[in-house]
């Protein structure tokens, strides 16, 4: 038995980055009528969810960073995670300069990005012996997540 795929019909399904340049070409003519109003809407929402999960991912790595300089005892490891503490603190500021409303997103992305840090660094070091809280036991807030070194 052979299954019929449709053949896709739309500009934006067949060449993205053609349907790209014709949409900004129509918005720049203010050719309101003839944009993919549809497909537009779709893909500036998922500009503001690619904002929201840069901004988890870095959390993330931050978090497991942060987890494991302070409760991992591995002296040779600590300069490691420091730098790379210090590189996702610098790159969460900077997007928190560009997209100041990320802010008012911060506590559900460290939310999910504890339970995702956590999970890493516990499949990681739990077998070894390591114990981590199951809460982040600092403070949470930008300016101390950015600034403090919890290790100390």
């Amino acid at each position: 038995m052979t299954i019929a795929i449709a053949p896709k019909t739309s500009l934006y399904d067949r060449d993205y980055l053609l349907w790209t340049e014709e949409t900004i070409a129509k918005l720049k003519a203010r050719d309101f009528e003839h944009v993919d109003i549809e497909n537009l809407i779709e893909e500036i929402e998922s500009l503001g969810k690619s904002e929201k999960q840069e901004l988890e991912n870095r959390l993330e790595t931050l978090l497991a960073h942060l987890l494991k300089r302070i409760y991992i005892n591995m002296p040779d490891c600590f300069n490691g995670w420091e730098n790379t503490i210090r590189e996702q603190r610098r790159r969460i500021t900077l997007r928190l300069r560009k997209t100041p409303s990320l802010k008012n997103y911060w506590d559900e992305a460290m939310d999910d990005a504890w339970f995702l840090a956590l999970g890493l660094v516990q499949d990681q070091y739990s077998k070894k012996g390591y114990q981590f809280p199951d809460t982040w036991q600092f403070s949470r807030d930008i300016d101390s997540m950015l600034n403090v070194d919890f290790w100390e």
